[in-house]
């Protein structure tokens, strides 16, 4: 379908200026600033103003004005939240009159990247794949340093072997932990809010504001104040046990990513050490006695069945002992009788017995 005919039903959601969710509907190849500069003259008569110190965000990403919708990876029924910049000022501003009129021609000459605000960044991370920027949906995995992801988008980046260096750590499906991330109900509406998970527990969303853990043996992901105010050595959703380590903290701060590297790190190191310990083993017995020799059959009325040690000392009628194969044998007479530990290192002289 030629994308000029083609047309895109978007929700726009405006906190400061708050007002419900208001439905939009343009082409794809609308500017990101067509888009705005519609909105706003819906509610306000002053909109070039606004316009100007306004800025769109997709999923906590921060929209270029100058792109087009379809560029900017804006698809029918998103959800787009307008924000505004906050204004500066000092007063007098802090001139001496002794400036240029070029000095502030050349200040603004250049256009200064959009600031994205930090609570966008921050909410953008546990409502985002930390891959491909894309919502979290089922099926979600963790690394073993928090980092959530949608487990598709995961396997197609290391089966393409196009994982980013900050994630090389992931080697394969090993690196994973599968994670069940509770829903809120209603929250697959496209007027609702942009959190789309809480902790079954105590109902706290998946905001960032406060701390949640993965439980490594089943997967369920709980805050941290259930895991307190509820004290149990199982999952509070499906029972099963857990130990202290098998908790994850999901999307820590820097001191505790640092924490789960070092704890990553002596695991691989026990992991590879055990792996070298199984293959010195691989070449012994069950016993690990490289001097047991297994050996079989009836031979001269001596049963040779079963593990028998090649060393020990075999003693002759006259007194004198072999010592294991190193000694000489005596030879035996046809009247004498062999011994009753002779092997086949005991010579016996052809003829009748």
């Amino acid at each position: 379908m030629d994308s000029s005919t083609q047309k895109l039903e978007i929700f726009i959601q405006a906190p400061d200026l708050q007002i419900p969710t208001r439905a939009l509907t343009l082409t794809p190849n609308s500017t990101v600033r067509n888009l705005k500069l519609s909105f706003l003259s819906q509610i306000n008569s002053i909109h070039q103003t606004l316009a100007s110190s306004s800025f769109f965000t997709l999923n906590g990403r921060l929209l270029s004005d100058s792109d087009t919708l379809e560029n900017s990876g804006v698809t029918s029924l998103s959800t787009l939240s307008l924000r505004f910049r906050l204004s500066g000022g000092g007063g007098d501003g802090g001139a001496t009159g002794a400036e240029s009129r070029d000095c502030y021609l050349n200040m603004y000459a250049e256009k200064k990247p959009d600031k994205c605000d930090p609570n966008e960044q921050r909410l953008s991370k546990w409502l985002n794949c930390a891959l491909s920027n894309e919502p979290l949906k089922h099926p979600i995995v963790v690394d073993h340093l928090g980092n959530l992801f949608n487990k598709q988008a995961l396997v197609e980046a290391l089966l393409t072997k196009k994982l980013p260096k900050a994630f090389s750590h992931i080697k394969g499906l090993k690196d994973m932990i599968a994670v069940e991330l509770a829903s809120i109900p209603g929250s697959d509406s496209p007027s609702s809010s942009d959190v789309k998970f809480q902790c079954p527990i105590t109902s706290m969303e998946f905001n960032g504001k406060y701390k949640f853990y993965a439980l490594k043996t089943c997967g369920h992901v709980l805050s941290s104040k259930a895991l307190k105010e509820v004290k149990s050595s199982t999952c509070h959703v499906c029972h099963k046990d857990f130990a202290e380590s098998d908790k994850l903290i999901i999307n820590g701060n820097e001191e505790e990513v640092i924490v789960l590297r070092e704890k990553m790190e002596v695991e691989k190191m026990k992991l590879r050490e055990k792996k070298v310990k199984k293959v010195k083993n691989g070449g012994l017995g069950v016993n690990g006695d490289m001097d047991v020799v297994k050996v079989s059959g009836t031979k001269h009325g001596i049963d040779l069945k079963g593990p028998l040690k090649v060393s020990g000392k075999i003693e002759t009628n006259g007194n004198k002992t072999v010592d294991g194969l190193k000694g000489n044998g005596k030879r035996f007479k046809a009247s004498d009788s062999a011994p009753a530990h002779a092997n086949k290192e005991v010579s016996l002289p052809l003829g009748r017995n």
